[in-house]
């Protein structure tokens, strides 16, 4: 691979420093046009794009810190594969844990007491909240 830079000042070393810094920024715009739908056909337009990039980008940081706390907390799980291990988390895993943590906060107490209800083990909620986390 040939790194090639414009500026006759930057040392070799400095190239490739720069290059290897790219990768997370790469890595952070993919992610936000595969979970956020930008560069979307409904952000084709400037004032699409000056309304919801920002907000975009906001829900990125939101879902990026509550996932670091889950993280801490030995609460974020990490999807596997058949085809390969990841050993890191990636953006689509923040969003399921994150989804997750917001599903097991609702509250169901406004179902009426004769409503029709049929009541599950609390594993079997748990289970369908995972694999429905991952699937939205």
């Amino acid at each position: 691979m040939a790194l090639l830079s414009t500026d006759l000042e930057l040392t070799p070393e400095i190239v490739v420093v720069y290059f290897a810094r790219r990768c997370s920024v790469e890595v952070t715009l993919e992610e936000t046009r595969a979970h956020l739908g930008v560069e979307t056909q409904r952000q084709w337009s400037e004032k699409a794009i000056e309304r919801t990039t920002p907000v975009l980008l906001g829900l990125f940081s939101i879902i990026t810190l509550l996932a670091d706390r889950l993280q801490r907390q030995g609460m974020l799980l990490v999807g596997t594969a058949a085809w390969y291990k990841k050993e890191k988390p990636t953006f689509s895993d923040a969003i399921a844990a994150v989804r997750r943590l917001l599903w097991q906060k609702i509250d169901f107490s406004t179902s009426g007491k004769q409503a029709e209800m049929v009541k599950i083990p609390q594993p079997l909620l748990q289970h369908f909240q995972h694999v429905l986390a991952n699937a939205a």
